[in-house]
């Protein structure tokens, strides 16, 4: 019976509530409806069309403005390839990050969220790279700078050897003995660098003892004939030869030139042998 009853009590309801149905107000109602509908479509139609004709512009101009810099930056004498490469790089990502926030505004999504939260992210990046970052960092100056290039023979701290690539994050090296070295670039930029063949030209200094009885002046002359004698050696800087040390069982004496950089391990070995031999035939060397 109780079912019964609620069944009737909900036709009553449904017959009141029809009897009070108004089809004006119905029509009326739906057409609003429809026209909102119809405003919010047209209104995110063309929110959608600038977003695309955004996203295609913005993809374009970092194109163009990525191989622009890069044949810009190839004008510069000097300027290393990977560091034209990256910088290309991030003006690119750069324009395409703006480019997608701007996206995101089309549709009133408060960007200046957006751009905080990058920002957070990249504070949180940088701190959990903080190493990896020096090492960019560090690169990039080396790049700049160019204390070492491919090809140079250097020495930084304990490390020793030719540079084999300079790269963002690490420089590889080979020393005389044929070892691979790979070292990372905060640690070369930290340290004094000694640059064995930047220059065109380098000094050096051979060391022989004779007799401490022995004629002086006559071995000094000796010493400085063999030099100029030697093609290698740079006339315009004339060799010299000078007394270094002198002790009670031999005089210690010094000759120093100058020779081109691509000259300087053999010369110094010729001039070498060649002194001993020298001052053995005059009698002055030290036995």
């Amino acid at each position: 019976m109780a079912g019964f009853a609620n069944l009737s009590q909900a036709a009553r309801t449904w017959s009141i509530g029809f009897m009070e149905f108004d089809p004006q107000n119905a029509f009326n109602n739906a057409g609003a409806v429809l026209r909102q509908l119809s405003a919010l479509l047209v209104s995110y139609s063309l929110s959608f069309v600038g977003a695309v004709l955004l996203l295609v512009i913005g993809y374009l101009v970092a194109g163009l403005v990525e191989r622009w810099l890069n044949a810009a930056l190839a004008h510069i004498h000097g300027f290393d390839l990977t560091l034209r490469n990256f910088f290309s790089k991030i003006a690119r990502y750069a324009i395409l990050v703006l480019v997608f926030i701007m996206v995101l505004g089309q549709f009133g999504v408060q960007t200046a969220s957006i751009i905080a939260a990058i920002g957070a992210v990249g504070l949180a990046i940088g701190l959990a790279l903080q190493g990896t970052l020096q090492n960019i960092a560090a690169g990039v100056m080396l790049l700049v700078l160019r204390p070492f290039r491919i090809g140079e023979d250097v020495q930084v701290g304990s490390i020793r050897g030719t540079i084999n690539e300079i790269g963002l994050f690490a420089t590889s090296l080979h020393t005389s003995d044929g070892l691979y070295i790979l070292a990372p670039n905060s640690s070369l930029w930290s340290q004094p660098v000694t640059n064995y063949t930047r220059n065109q030209t380098r000094s050096n200094a051979i060391t022989v003892r004779i007799k401490p009885d022995a004629d002086i002046d006559q071995a000094q002359r000796a010493l400085i004939r063999l030099a100029q004698s030697d093609s290698r050696v740079l006339a315009d800087k004339t060799p010299s030869a000078s007394v270094s040390e002198v002790a009670d069982d031999a005089v210690t004496l010094t000759l120093t030139y100058w020779t081109a950089v691509g000259d300087f391990g053999g010369t110094k070995n010729d001039l070498t042998k060649r002194a001993k031999l020298t001052l053995d035939q005059q009698g002055l060397s030290k036995v």
